[in-house]
């Protein structure tokens, strides 16, 4: 069985084709810059090489017409016709408190998707734009919704809510939600089968660590918490979100910068983070570098970074009464040997400690903790389309 799975961003659309009887990609690729002049697709050829294509794509239906063009080329497709493809899966971002876990996409489930498009304004109709391109393209084919924010619905209420009057919370479903959730639920998974040992008894603290960054605390396999909230905004330091800030400290920043709403959410959202500290950049290398070279303020950013991840772990460690596991994904947590150990230094209280040499890995599946480290520190690379795949496949089994 072929499954396509699509995440259709604002001005983008990413795909990977799994063949899902020996659980392969057999195609993958993107598109960028959809409405701009300079739009283009990107994809891997089967013999590995990186191919781009140039094409005005003015907007998703075209941008996923020519995904599936590409796909049954005669000159680098991965499949002869497009019956072949079995069923799409698609990343959906905001699934408010409707959805816990993956569904096959109906009207009605659509319907209640959109409801949610408030909040998250620049996603949701993205993802919806990738839905409506399938059932143009291939009205035929089923497509299942797999959410970022389901895995998180096991919180408990002392933990989502905010201290806000409660009839915001009921007006209009002010709480706090978390994203990264597919990645979450992957790694925290994947983890314990790497390490040959049950989820239940487990005490477990996953970092998605990338431009944008978010950790969770795991329970017997179920998130008990997690740093992202209503919006994505919420928790750590990222590439340009400022993450936790006091309130005050917004409304105080808008009077005296006169900001509305809009302005304000620019600035904590595109302007902050590692790119309003460094002040020349967002991703995380270009500080590395800056760091290497002495750069002050890239010393002060770096410093908050991994500051922000270290008071995370702990805050967990303590909501979670310990912790057994820490795993490291994303970007940065997969590939960044010294944002590993900046956010573990210090942690040798609480039984973390690293392994110099093991930590100086990019982008396996290898423990990084040293042989008398109490906790054990892993790294997992997320794989958040082959769960979007795989439950696609179980929802159809089960159709």
């Amino acid at each position: 069985m072929k499954v396509l799975v699509l995440n259709c961003g604002s001005s983008s659309i990413k795909y990977k084709l799994f063949d899902m009887d020996h659980k392969e990609v057999i195609a993958q690729g993107g598109i960028e810059k959809i409405g701009l002049k300079d739009s283009f697709l990107k994809f891997t050829l089967p013999d590995g090489k990186k191919k781009i294509l140039e094409k005005d794509i003015p907007e998703h239906t075209v941008g996923v017409e020519f995904i599936l063009n590409t796909l049954t080329d005669a000159g680098y497709g991965a499949i002869k016709s497009l019956d072949e493809i079995n069923a799409v899966g698609h990343r959906m971002v905001h699934g408010g408190e409707k959805f816990s876990k993956s569904v096959l996409l109906t009207k009605d489930v659509l319907d209640a998707f959109t409801a949610c498009n408030d909040l998250a304004p620049l996603h949701n109709p993205a993802n919806l734009k990738g839905v409506n391109a399938i059932s143009a393209i291939l009205p035929d084919v089923p497509q299942i919704g797999v959410f970022d924010t389901a895995f998180h619905q096991t919180m408990p209420d002392y933990a989502y809510l905010y201290a806000v009057p409660y009839g915001l919370y009921e007006k209009y479903g002010v709480r706090r939600y978390g994203f990264h959730g597919t990645s979450h639920r992957y790694v925290s998974q994947r983890v314990c089968e790497f390490l040959g040992v049950q989820s239940e008894g487990k005490k477990i603290i996953t970092c998605h660590i990338g431009n944008g960054a978010s950790i969770s605390a795991i329970k017997d396999g179920k998130c008990m918490d997690t740093s992202m909230g209503l919006t994505p905004l919420e928790g750590l330091m990222m590439g340009t979100r400022s993450g936790d800030i006091d309130a005050g400290a917004v409304s105080f920043i808008m009077e005296k910068e006169s900001l509305d709403a809009n302005g304000v959410s620019n600035l904590l959202n595109k302007k902050s983070g590692v790119l309003g500290i460094f002040g020349e950049s967002s991703d995380m290398r270009d500080l590395e570098a800056a760091v290497a070279a002495g750069n002050k303020k890239a010393i002060l950013a770096e410093n908050m970074y991994f500051y922000r991840i270290r008071k995370y772990i702990g805050a967990y460690a303590a909501a979670l009464g310990g912790v057994d596991i820490i795993v490291f994904t994303g970007g940065v947590g997969e590939n960044q040997a010294s944002a590993r150990w900046g956010a573990c230094e210090g942690l040798e209280f609480m039984g973390v400690k690293l392994d110099a040499g093991k930590n100086n890995v990019r982008g396996e599946e290898t423990v990084i903790s040293a042989e008398d480290s109490k906790v054990k520190v892993v790294v997992i690379p997320t794989d958040e389309e082959l769960v979007i795949a795989s439950d696609t496949l179980a929802i159809l089994k089960a159709e």
